[in-house]
This record gives structure tokens, C-alpha cells and sequence, in this order.
């Protein structure tokens, strides 16, 4: 499955594999305002209110984001779908005639403005001078972007055609044809607003609610959940109810639900499942598991809901609590490494401010976590012997290590940062002169891993890992294809067991599989390679005997 699409190589085999662990959750859904199907990194909530407009009644998404925020997450990464909607037009007088522009953003809260003038033209005139903002409010001096161009014209036979000039607009393009006369300058006189500025109509449109199918969206035009495909690296995605009304039909739908997954399964991130409405204890909702038909290694989910403050109505509000559990994921991978997640320092505990939509004692939470559901809790847990967290496979992975969450974050962190970490491949010949390159750095990065402790259940030091870059997995195929196979293996958190993916790095991108690895071959030998070039001294390659 493709994983990453063709981008510049950035690194090389003299640069060490990055060990990244900030983790970047991205929210897909309804906002006020903003780019449709463009992700947008942002790194506080004040951000996402510049951009997305804040907090909006229909909006599920931006509470969500706002309780990622105020949980400890440091970069989320949005993306606006809409369902229908319309964007706002601004038109501008061309004597008897009108140059209409339409905002690239739909909604009823994008507010443009545009002048118009001469200065320095001449007697040019065909050409004018264009000044484009977007403003917080009508009539508001607060201008937050702004574009201006200089000496644009109506003739279509000059490189200065207005239509074809605002090709590059971030706000605009031109509506319907070209007037033959130019636009009219923007006077006080003319217009209601000071300063000489034509304000964009009131004819935007925020679309309907959201349907499973504007979530989904299009892999081939990337909008919805497929715009992801620009972004570089995530962690975990997050679709928020469809709508604030707490009933079932408002939720996300199990056809997005297997989508996101599949996508998920394939970017190695993790899709977090909001429990249902409509489960309101610990026996309603183990008693309507069965029929939610849903599983996944590369999904979780915590019950219950929570309560939180609706600060738009000024009272509390019950919230699905994806954005909440997003936050707190994100903060205990900054401050412990993703091998280290089951540490009973790592437990999740929401911030003041959060409250349980419902009550579960100590045996309902081992119920729930013993079907792949992860109980929410507000005080830290005072017994040795606490559930560690669950995905949401229920138990029916052939791989044990899958069926809890740190196991498969550890294994998505180790062939993520080695594929971004050998891009450089994609630009050497596929030859054992690069082989031995590429397995060195692999195997360095490995090695740093096994000495912070990231293999536990390995027996001896020796049978941490294993990675093989050699003639035994190439084939004449993957010489003409300039094809680059990396075998990775390491230690399982059960003693004798192994994970095992080949990386494969071609010109057009990159590639990762799960293969089998035989316990027969264990123990591992370690042989030295003996390089002269070698970058440091010591470099070890584990490879079987």
C-alpha cells in the first residue's frame, strides 16, 4: 500500500533516522469558515480561530478542536469539508457593466473587500490597479489578508488579463465574462463604506450538514478525508459527529468510518472512534458492541463522553470525546517515548474542566477494556495491576501485540520514520553498494532504540532486531524498477515473537508490507561491517544466521 507520495528525498545515508514524536492529529469535518479541502497545520486554538472562525453552534469539529487544545495537543491539522454552500461575490462597476468576483471560500462569515485605482497608469485605459481583502467583519479596519496587483486589464491579449491574474488569487477568482471597459475607481462617493472599498455581497451560503459522503470525500480530486494525502505526517485522525444533535443518525456513519480506517491503515496513523449517543452506561454499551460493526488495529476508542463547558451557550454540554482524547494522547507522547505508553505514568487523565458523561466503577472499566473500549477516567488509577490500552480490534487480530495501543504505535513510529528516513534511496541505483548504505543507517537507527530500551521482551541484545538490505530480497524486477527492499524485524512485547515489514523505496514513492518473520531463524548473529567508510565505529548489522 502506498504510504507516501513522490516528494524530494531531504535525507541521506550519512544523516541519521529522525525519532519524531510529536504526535499530530488531524480533525476532518465543519467549520465556520476557511480553505474547503485544504489542510491547514495549526498550532493553538487562537490559530484555528484566525483561520476556521472559532467556536460555531454546527460545528462539532471546532469544540473538538478547542478540547485538543486545552488536553495538551501542540499541532492539529484541519480540514474543512462542506455540503453544498456558496461563496460570496463582489461585484465592481465597469461603467454600465459589472466585473464580478467570487471568494475561493464558501460561507456566510467571508467578508471581502476591493479598491480600485489609476495611480501610475498613464493614459492606459484598459488597465487598473486592484487591492483584494479579506476582513473579520464588514465594516472591520481588521484586515486579515490582503492582496494587491498592479496594472491588470480586461484585453485578453495582453499576460496582465485580469481573469487570468487572479488564477493565483488566494481569494478570488473572476464570475462570468470580462466587462469591455475597466472597473470604475472605488470613491467614498460611490460606495457606503469609508475609504473606498466595495464590500463582497451577502450571498454566501454554509452548505448543509455534513453526510458520510462529503467526509469520504474523492481520492482522485483529494478532498475529504483524501486532501490528507498533502500532508507529510500523522498520527492519529479524528472525525467529529456530523452535527451537534446527540442522535444516531448524526453521527459518523459506518461507511466513513471503514474509509478513514483503511486510510488510516495505510498513512500507519490511528483513527479515534467516538463511543455512540446512544451509549449512555457501561452495560448499554457493552450490550450494543455486538452490533457496531466496527473493528480495527489502526482505530481506538474511550468511553465514556464527556461534559464540557459549551462556551457559546454558557453552560455545560455533553461532546463526543475524540478531540479531548487526541489532546491527552498527544501530551503523554511528548513527555515519554511511544515504547514507553503502558508505563503506569502514562495513564490518560483529562485536565480540570472535563467531567464523565457517565459513572463506571473498576470492574465495568475491565469489561470494557477486555472488548477493545478504553475507560476514561478523572483520578489516577492507586492499583498495581491496571488495563492497559486497548486499539479497537476486540480481540481479533492474529498479531496479540495488535489488540493494544502502544504495541501498534511503536510498530507504525519505527516503518514511518525509516521510510521518511531513507528517501534518499530514491535517487541512487538499486545495487549493493547502496544496500549496504541503506541497511548501516537503518540498522544505527534500530540499534539507538534497542540502547533507550525500546525492546524489552528481547532476550539478549542480539535478538532485538533484525534488518536485511541484501540480494536475498531483490530480485531482477526491483533492479529495473530501481526498486530499493528494506526487511526490518524486532521484538515483539511477548518473548519469541517478531514484527516484521519490508520498506520498499522506488523513484515514485514508497511502499511498506507486513511480512512474516520465523522464530527458526532466531537467534540473530551480529556481524561488524567491515567498511571502511563507515561513519562511525561500531555499526552493526543484525542479519540472519
Amino acid at each position: 500500500m502506498i504510504i507516501a507520495t513522490p516528494t524530494a528525498p531531504t535525507s541521506s545515508a550519512d544523516q541519521p533516522i529522525a525519532r519524531e514524536h510529536a504526535a499530530i492529529t488531524a480533525f476532518v469535518g465543519r467549520t465556520l469558515r476557511g480553505p474547503v479541502n485544504t489542510p491547514m497545520a495549526i498550532h493553538d486554538f487562537a490559530g484555528f480561530q484566525n483561520v476556521f472562525g472559532g467556536l460555531w453552534q454546527p460545528s462539532p469539529l471546532s469544540y473538538a478542536v478547542e478540547q485538543f487544545f486545552e488536553q495538551g495537543g501542540v499541532e492539529a491539522i484541519i480540514v474543512r469539508v462542506i455540503n453544498g454552500g456558496a461563496a460570496p461575490t463582489l461585484s465592481l462597476a465597469c461603467g454600465d457593466e459589472q466585473l464580478v468576483l467570487q471568494a475561493l471560500t464558501a460561507g456566510t462569515r467571508e467578508f471581502l473587500r476591493a479598491a480600485v485605482d489609476y495611480d501610475n497608469l498613464g493614459e492606459d485605459d484598459e488597465s487598473f490597479n486592484l487591492v483584494i481583502q479579506r476582513v473579520r467583519a464588514p465594516g472591520s479596519e481588521r484586515i486579515e489578508i490582503q492582496e494587491t496587483y498592479r496594472r491588470v486589464s480586461i484585453n485578453p491579449g495582453t499576460h496582465r488579463y485580469i481573469a487570468t491574474v487572479l488564477m493565483d488569487s488566494k481569494l478570488v477568482r473572476v464570475l462570468g465574462a470580462v466587462p469591455s471597459r475597466r472597473a470604475d475607481l472605488t470613491l467614498p462617493s460611490h460606495v457606503a463604506t469609508p475609504g473606498g472599498y466595495a464590500n463582497s455581497s451577502n450571498d454566501g451560503d454554509d452548505g448543509a450538514p455534513l453526510t458520510d459522503y462529503d467526509i469520504i470525500g474523492s481520492a482522485t480530486q483529494r478532498t475529504g478525508l483524501f486532501a490528507l494525502d498533502a500532508v507529510e505526517r500523522l498520527s492519529f485522525v479524528y472525525i467529529p459527529p456530523l452535527s451537534r444533535s446527540q442522535n444516531d443518525e448524526h453521527e459518523v456513519g459506518l461507511s466513513a468510518l471503514v474509509i478513514a480506517e483503511a486510510y488510516c491503515r495505510k498513512r500507519h496513523a490511528m483513527l479515534i472512534v467516538d463511543p455512540p449517543a446512544g451509549w449512555s452506561n457501561a452495560d448499554v454499551a457493552l450490550r450494543n458492541l455486538e452490533s457496531f460493526e466496527f473493528r480495527s488495529s489502526h482505530a481506538l476508542m474511550y468511553f465514556p463522553r464527556i461534559v464540557v463547558m459549551d462556551r457559546l451557550r454558557g453552560r455545560p454540554a455533553v461532546f463526543g470525546n475524540g478531540g479531548a482524547v487526541a489532546g491527552m494522547l498527544a501530551r503523554a507522547e511528548l513527555q515519554r517515548p511511544v515504547w514507553a505508553m503502558d508505563a503506569p505514568a502514562a495513564e490518560l487523565l483529562p485536565r480540570a474542566g472535563v467531567r464523565l458523561a457517565a459513572s463506571l466503577g473498576e470492574m465495568e472499566r475491565w469489561r470494557l477494556t477486555g472488548h477493545g473500549i478504553n475507560a476514561l477516567r478523572t483520578a489516577r488509577n492507586s492499583s498495581i495491576i491496571r488495563p492497559l490500552a486497548r486499539t479497537f480490534s476486540g480481540g481479533m487480530h492474529s498479531a496479540a501485540d495488535w489488540g493494544y495501543l502502544a504495541p501498534q504505535r511503536f510498530a507504525d513510529f519505527v516503518v514511518t520514520s525509516i521510510e521518511r528516513g531513507t528517501r534518499w534511496v530514491r535517487t541512487v541505483s538499486s545495487e549493493p553498494a547502496a544496500w549496504q548504505r541503506v541497511a548501516r543507517q537503518v540498522a544505527r537507527f534500530m540499534n539507538e532504540l534497542a540502547l533507550l530500551g525500546a525492546f524489552p521482551a528481547a532476550t539478549a541484545a542480539q535478538q532485538a532486531f533484525m534488518v536485511v538490505c541484501d540480494e536475498r530480497i531483490h530480485r531482477t524486477a526491483d533492479l529495473t524498477a530501481q526498486r530499493i527492499n528494506i526487511l526490518v524485524a524486532f521484538a515483539a512485547s511477548r518473548v519469541g515473537q517478531y514484527h516484521g515489514f519490508i520498506i520498499s523505496q522506488t523513484p515514485r514513492g514508497a511502499n511498506i508490507r507486513t511480512v512474516a518473520v520465523n522464530a527458526l531463524h532466531l537467534p540473530l548473529v551480529i556481524e561488524p561491517w567491515l567498511n571502511a567508510q563507515a561513519d562511525t565505529a561500531g555499526d552493526v548489522v543484525a542479519v540472519a544466521s
